[in-house]
C-alpha cells in the first residue's frame, strides 16, 4: 500500500465570517484617543507598555491599519472602490511591564510587534505578537520560562473577554497528564505610545521550544528528516509558502460516521464536500528541503490511513522501515494506531474540544506534531490547544450546552453554508477501547474538580478584575457598537449589554456543558 500526495485544489473562502463580509475600514478614531493613567488601588492587573522607537506621528499605525492580505484581498472582491490597506508589518519598539504593585518587570526591552490573526485583523481592537531581541520571562508565565515570542489576544468578539482564558486554564490542567504544553495565560492592560488600549490576554507563542512544543527544533539550513515537525489542521494552509504546507486526502475522503450519542444516526460525513474542497496542513516549525516536507506528508497522510482502516476495516498497517509505504501488519488495529499516535494526546484534545465546542474546530487552529530526532517518539501527538474566543456559547454552538459537537457533523463558520467535521477527532470515536480513554480522562479531570475551579474563576475574576474590564469598554464600547461581529454569536451571547451580564452567560453555560458531558462520560 504504497504513500501518494495528493495535490491540493484551490484555497476555501467561504469560510469567510460573514460580519466581516460587512467591514470595509478597520480603523476607529478611538484607537488614537489617551486615557487617564489607571486610578490608584484599581490597578488590577499588570500594565504593558509598548512605545515605537519612531517618534513620527504616523508610527503608531502599525497597531492600526494593518489586515492579513488574505483577508483584505477577499473584502476587496465584494467592496466597490475598496483601499487595499498594509499587511501586518513589525514595528521597533521598547516593552515595559509593570505588576499591580507598581513593581517594574521589565523596563525600555527592545522588541519587534506587529498585528497578528486572520479575520480578527478586520477588527478595531487588534490582537499583536510581541518578538523580542533576547529571552525575556513574562509575568512568570509557564514557571517563568524565558522565549522571545509572546501574543497579545484582543479578546474584541468575546464580551466577558474571558473564553480563552478560562479554556486555556482547563486545557492545561487536562495535557498536564500526557506532559504536553498549553499555553500559559494572564490579563494585562496595554499602552502603546501613551495612549490607552485596553484589556489583553497575554498568552505564548506556539512554536518548538523547550518550554513549549517541546520537540528536536531543525537546525538553520538542515535538511534531513530525523527533525520534530509542528503543525496545524489549517484552512488557511494555501496562504503558506509551498514548503510549508502540504493536503492530506483522508483516504480519498472517505466517510465518516459522526458521534452524535445516537451512533450517527444513519448518516455519514465526508471532512471534504460541497463548499469545502480541501483540508490541509500548515507545517508551523521552520524546515529547509523539500525531502522534510514530502516526509511529514507522507507520516500524516500514512497515520490517518492507519487511523481509518483500523476503526472502519478492523485492518492493521504499519508503515515500513523508511516510512515511504504502508504494510499489512500482524499488529491488532488498536497497537497498529498506537505505535503511531500518542492516543492519550488525542483524547485530551477531544475533551477540550467536545466541551469548549468552538466554530472553528472543523477550519484551523487544532495543532499536532511529530518529533523524529534522536529522542523523539515518532508518533503524531496533538498538542497545544488554542482560540477560543468564539467557543463556549458565543458562537450558536450547543448554545444550550448539550449535544455532541467535537466529532459530530458540524456547520461552517457561517452556520450552514455546508457541514463538515474534525476528521482527526471523529475518525476512533467509536472504538470502544479510544472511548475507554475518553471516558477515564473526563473522571480523572471531574474528580480532580478542574471544571469547578474553572467556572468559579469565571465569576471571580468578572468581580475582582472589573475595574480593568470598565476601563477596556469606556475605550472600546464593542459589547453594544458591535456590528462588525454581531451576526456571530449566538443569541445568548448577543443579548448581554454589559461585562457582568456576558461573564454571567459564560458561567452558566460551562455549568450546563460541564453538566452534559458528565452524564456522558461520567461514571
Amino acid at each position: 500500500m504504497a504513500l501518494t500526495i495528493t495535490a491540493c485544489s484551490s484555497g476555501d473562502s467561504s469560510s469567510v465570517p460573514e460580519s466581516s463580509q460587512q467591514s470595509s475600514d478597520s480603523t476607529s478614531d478611538s484607537s488614537q484617543t489617551s486615557q487617564p493613567d489607571i486610578p490608584a488601588g484599581e490597578n488590577v492587573m499588570p500594565v504593558l507598555s509598548i512605545d515605537t522607537v519612531s517618534e513620527d506621528k504616523n508610527a503608531i499605525d502599525f497597531a492600526t491599519k494593518p489586515v492579513a492580505p488574505h483577508v483584505s484581498s477577499q473584502i476587496a472582491t465584494w467592496t466597490p472602490g475598496y483601499v487595499m490597506p498594509p499587511e501586518p508589518y513589525y514595528e521597533d519598539c521598547t516593552i515595559k511591564l509593570s505588576d499591580t504593585d507598581g513593581t517594574e518587570l521589565l523596563s525600555d526591552v527592545s522588541a519587534q510587534v506587529k498585528v497578528r490573526g486572520n479575520w480578527t485583523t478586520t477588527y478595531d481592537k487588534k490582537a499583536f505578537r510581541i518578538k523580542f531581541e533576547e529571552k525575556q520571562s513574562m509575568l512568570s508565565l509557564n514557571d517563568g520560562a524565558a522565549a522571545k515570542n509572546w501574543l497579545l489576544m484582543a479578546e474584541y468578539k468575546d464580551a466577558s473577554m474571558l473564553r480563552n482564558k478560562t479554556a486555556l486554564d482547563i486545557a492545561r490542567e487536562i495535557v498536564a497528564k500526557d506532559n504536553l504544553y498549553c499555553s500559559d495565560a494572564e490579563f494585562v492592560e496595554v499602552y502603546i505610545n501613551g495612549n490607552y488600549w485596553g484589556v489583553y490576554l497575554l498568552c505564548e507563542y506556539q512554536q518548538i521550544n523547550e518550554s513549549r512544543v517541546n520537540i528536536t527544533e531543525a537546525e538553520q539550513d538542515y535538511t534531513g528528516t530525523d527533525i520534530g515537525y509542528f503543525m496545524e489542521f489549517d484552512g488557511y494552509y494555501y496562504n503558506e509558502p509551498e514548503l510549508q504546507q502540504f493536503f492530506v486526502d483522508y483516504v480519498d475522503n472517505a466517510p465518516l460516521v459522526p458521534y452524535d450519542g445516537n451512533g450517527g444516526s444513519g448518516k455519514t460525513i465526508t471532512c471534504m464536500g460541497r463548499g469545502k474542497k480541501n483540508v490541509g496542513i500548515t507545517i508551523k516549525s521552520d524546515i529547509y528541503s523539500e525531502e522534510q516536507r514530502d516526509f511529514i506528508a507522507g507520516f500524516v497522510n500514512g497515520v490517518y490511513t492507519i487511523m481509518y482502516e483500523a476503526a472502519y476495516n478492523d485492518k492493521a498497517y504499519e508503515f515500513n522501515s523508511d516510512y515511504s509505504a504502508l504494510v499489512e501488519s500482524s499488529l491488532t488495529p488498536r497497537e497498529a494506531v498506537e505505535k503511531v499516535v500518542d492516543v492519550n494526546s488525542l483524547a485530551s484534545l477531544y475533551l477540550i474540544s467536545e466541551l469548549t465546542c468552538d466554530a472553528d474546530i472543523y477550519w484551523s487552529s487544532f495543532f499536532m506534531s511529530a518529533d523524529f530526532g534522536e529522542n523523539g517518539n515518532k508518533k503524531l501527538t496533538f498538542t497545544a490547544p488554542w482560540d477560543f474566543d468564539s467557543a463556549m456559547g458565543n458562537k450558536d454552538r450547543c448554545a444550550n450546552g448539550k449535544g455532541f459537537y467535537a466529532a459530530n457533523i458540524v456547520p461552517d463558520v457561517n452556520g450552514g453554508e455546508y457541514y463538515t467535521v474534525n476528521p482527526w477527532l471523529a475518525v476512533l470515536m467509536y472504538e470502544d477501547w479510544y472511548l475507554e480513554i475518553v471516558k477515564e480522562k473526563w473522571q480523572t479531570a471531574y474528580s480532580d474538580g478542574v471544571f469547578e475551579r474553572a467556572i468559579k474563576s469565571v465569576t471571580d475574576d468578572a468581580s475582582s478584575l472589573a475595574p480593568a474590564f470598565d476601563r477596556n469598554y469606556d475605550k472600546w464600547n464593542n459589547i453594544k457598537n458591535n456590528d462588525s461581529f454581531k451576526n456571530e454569536l449566538a443569541h445568548g451571547a448577543a443579548k448581554c449589554k454589559t461585562h457582568s451580564e456576558a461573564a454571567d452567560y459564560l458561567a452558566d453555560w460551562l455549568s450546563k456543558r460541564v453538566e452534559f458531558m458528565n452524564s456522558q462520560f461520567g461514571q
